[in-house]
């Protein structure tokens, strides 16, 4: 065969390669996992798939696609929900994981009876979804730690019809998904070093949680994901934002490390000076990103500096004079409008948001009417206006972020 000629297995091998590359190039899971199951669903023509992450001997269910049920790029709540299914015989991920063994189905209604897992149906009697045709793959990364489990379901033809999936797809996907759980490892151990950054923030400000910082990053990717999507912009461009948003708006408080106990934890009213103390967490945490390397870098820094910042103007702390990095720093005129990084007017709103929605020492959770109220009434002062707009527009999703990422009862 002449040097220039490849076989399928050859452009097989190499889009699994330029494939895995892209995939290493991100940084926060919840991306991670959406390029893995996209891209194996293109590889196998798949209508739908999912993900589930091991945690604890069980199965968390982690991400969804489905073609037919979630319709092009805007934002599903589906992919918030919270469920675990233990790791054992008797489901087909659950078998898939056990056995560490890839399972390919035809028909998942017409499983033998006496195979020792079962296909659940409730999903499909709930959605009026039909699951015919699946794979199902566990996802192995180095030294044979089990990460978790992917499957895809219903391969189809070029005639768009359901059937079972093919030899290329059994014998490729798993190829891919060997180099792709250490991808999954790696997003996964950028958000849980990113969480104990900011238990050190928790332990100087109980307000600053693991799940807090989780509900504001998810909603600011969302937020993010319809604003662009609004403009067009690339699913490409989309996703590389939102892999950077969602790890930089969870750091956005991160510069309360500097403020002391005494104000922080102040239970009463601030005075005007304990106040302007306050204000520094936003130059604090700027500077933690001095050294930047990174889109990322760039964007924390921008979203701790400035996500208290108002549209109007009048927030803090404004043009940094004679400059961020020098030690007679002092702040300056506030900014407004667009010349707030959007990323910081996205973050203000999922923040205050928060806030408002949950339990504080001073206060019970606000309903969601007032607490929207509350953000239609401060749209244009204190609020980017499209971005409250398009919060309401996708708080079907913001209500299953915040019913995922609920906070952990203190003993």
């Amino acid at each position: 065969m002449p040097d220039n000629q490849f076989t399928c297995e050859d452009s097989a091998v190499l889009t699994i390669l330029k494939t895995s590359d892209e995939v290493n190039q991100l940084k926060d899971v919840d991306t991670i996992l959406d390029k893995i199951l996209y891209e194996s669903r293109r590889f196998a023509n798949a209508d739908a798939g999912s993900i589930f992450l091991v945690d604890k001997g069980n199965l968390i269910f982690s991400y969804v696609q489905n073609e037919t049920l979630f319709k092009g790029e805007s934002s599903n709540a589906a992919l918030y929900h919270n469920f675990a299914i233990p790791i054992s015989e008797q489901s087909i991920v659950g078998y898939a994981a056990k056995t560490r063994k890839a399972l390919v189905i035809d028909d998942a209604y017409e499983l033998d009876p006496t195979l020792p897992f079962a296909f659940n149906k409730s999903f499909d009697e709930k959605s009026g979804y039909r699951t015919t045709s699946m794979l199902t793959i566990p996802l192995i990364a180095q030294e044979s730690r089990l990460v978790g489990v992917m499957q895809l379901i219903n391969a189809r033809n070029d005639m768009g019809r359901v059937g079972p999936f093919s030899a290329d797809a059994q014998t490729y996907i798993p190829l891919f998904c060997n180099n792709a759980s250490v991808a999954i490892e790696r997003g996964i151990m950028n958000r849980e070093l990113i969480l104990r950054m900011m238990q050190m923030a928790e332990l100087r400000d109980p307000t600053e949680t693991g799940a807090h910082v989780q509900r504001v990053g998810a909603y600011c990717a969302e937020i993010y994901g319809t604003w662009a999507a609004r403009r067009k912009h690339s699913a490409k461009e989309i996703k590389r934002a939102r892999d950077n948003l969602r790890l930089a708006a969870m750091l956005h408080d991160v510069g309360k490390v500097g403020i002391s106990d005494n104000i922080l934890k102040k239970p009463g009213k601030l005075t005007d000076e304990e106040f302007d103390a306050i204000k520094w967490h936003t130059i604090n945490g700027a500077r933690l990103f001095k050294n930047q390397t990174s889109d990322l870098d760039a964007m924390s820094s921008d979203i701790a500096l400035c996500h208290h910042e108002k549209w109007a103007g009048g927030g803090y702390p404004g043009k940094v004079v004679p400059g961020l990095w020098s030690p007679d720093a002092r702040m300056g005129e506030s900014l407004s409008g667009e010349d707030i990084p959007l990323a910081a007017r996205i973050c203000a709103v999922a923040d205050v948001y928060d806030a408002l929605s949950s339990p504080r020492s001073y206060k019970d959770p606000f309903p969601d009417e007032k607490c929207l109220a509350i953000l239609e009434k401060d749209a244009g002062t204190l609020f980017d206006p499209e971005v409250v707009e398009i919060f309401i527009e996708i708080f079907d999703v913001i209500k299953a972020i915040r019913d995922k990422f609920k906070e952990t009862v203190k003993i």
